[in-house]
């Protein structure tokens, strides 16, 4: 007959024969019990099928081990990939990850948040959707428990914020795109989505007064996460009405680009150096899809590692000393330049 399933640790502990304290204290620490208790608890655990709610357990703790994530767009392989980086360090570290993305929307965000709150996790780690965002609920969250930001900052909210150096990042592919061709012309969403575009835009001015050339924006229309899309139609229109000054165009994003490089193969426009070659395109993040382009796709690339090992690490320091810092400390990582075939 089949096992009758285990729905509880009480009815663990009296199926197995192991006292429910024991139970509980291998559960918070299974080297806290003798070699030989472990060995039978874990035998059990495999013959009986059993695994405890970890969150569960966590609650009746005065500290949980929890720890919240939230992104702006899992669909996005650029926040899948950080996300996966943040929660992997958690685990690592023996924390128990909640990795929530927020959809791009700013309700969906906020629903987020508050869930979270129900969980009393030790400390939460927010990609924020920026602008969007609903100011109220990260302070209410951010009063509860400590809060790290990480990809997109929002001014004096939480205990920390990790990013890029926008500034850095854009100012060297600038430069690049000046050096290797002509002055690059740069393509935006008119209502940018997440705050680093905005950043990305003012480091674009800069760097073209810097090095003594006009500069040149031009802005989609639309709002929201398809940029693909966006790229392909409204970048694609501008391509074929022949609008650019110059044959160099440089994305806020590299989905933009993905989406302008879809439509200027539509438009029997070559990309890239060498002979034939009418236009360059060049993105930021390297996106794990822009490797893989037709042709690749130059950009700059986020120390995603980097910034989610240090966002993780500053938010447990603060948990496990119960300590906040005097002041909040942003720390910004430099981008690497990829160069690749289309510019």
């Amino acid at each position: 007959m089949p096992q009758k399933k285990i729905r509880n640790m009480e009815e663990f502990a009296a199926i197995s024969g192991i006292s429910r304290p024991t139970l509980s204290k291998y559960f918070n620490n299974p080297d806290s019990v003798r070699k030989s208790t472990r060995q039978r608890i874990e035998i059990a655990l495999d013959q009986h099928d059993y695994r405890p709610n970890v969150y569960a357990i966590n609650q009746n703790r005065q500290t949980t081990r929890n720890i919240g994530i939230i992104v702006p767009y899992l669909a996005d392989p650029f926040f899948n990939e950080i996300g996966r980086a943040v929660e992997v360090a958690c685990i690592e570290a023996g924390y128990s990850p909640i990795l929530l993305s927020s959809h791009g929307k700013p309700d969906h965000e906020a629903e987020n948040l508050e869930s979270l709150r129900s969980l009393k996790p030790a400390g939460v780690l927010l990609a924020p959707l920026g602008r969007e965002s609903n100011r109220k609920t990260i302070d209410k969250i951010s009063r509860d428990v400590p809060l790290v930001l990480f990809d997109a900052n929002i001014a004096e909210v939480g205990e920390a914020f990790i990013g890029t150096d926008n500034a850095q990042s854009v100012g060297l592919i600038v430069e690049y795109l000046c050096r290797s061709g002509e002055p690059p012309c740069f393509f935006e969403m008119k209502t940018p989505s997440n705050p680093n575009a905005n950043k990305r835009r003012q480091a674009y001015l800069a760097s073209m007064e810097r090095h003594g050339f006009t500069p040149h924006i031009f802005q989609a229309e639309g709002h929201g996460w398809g940029f693909e899309e966006i790229g392909q139609s409204q970048g694609g229109e501008m391509l074929s009405r022949g609008v650019f000054p110059t044959n160099t165009v440089l994305c806020s994003n590299d989905r933009l680009a993905i989406g302008m490089l879809s439509a200027a193969y539509g438009l029997g426009i070559r990309v890239g150096h060498g002979s034939g070659c009418r236009l360059r395109i060049a993105g930021q993040d390297d996106h794990p899809f822009s490797r893989f382009t037709c042709p690749s796709l130059t950009t700059m690339a986020q120390d995603y590692a980097a910034i989610a090992d240090r966002a993780a690490s500053t938010l447990f320091r603060i948990i496990e000393t119960n300590e906040s810092p005097e002041t909040r400390a942003e720390t910004l990582f430099d981008g690497r330049l990829v160069m690749r075939d289309s510019a």
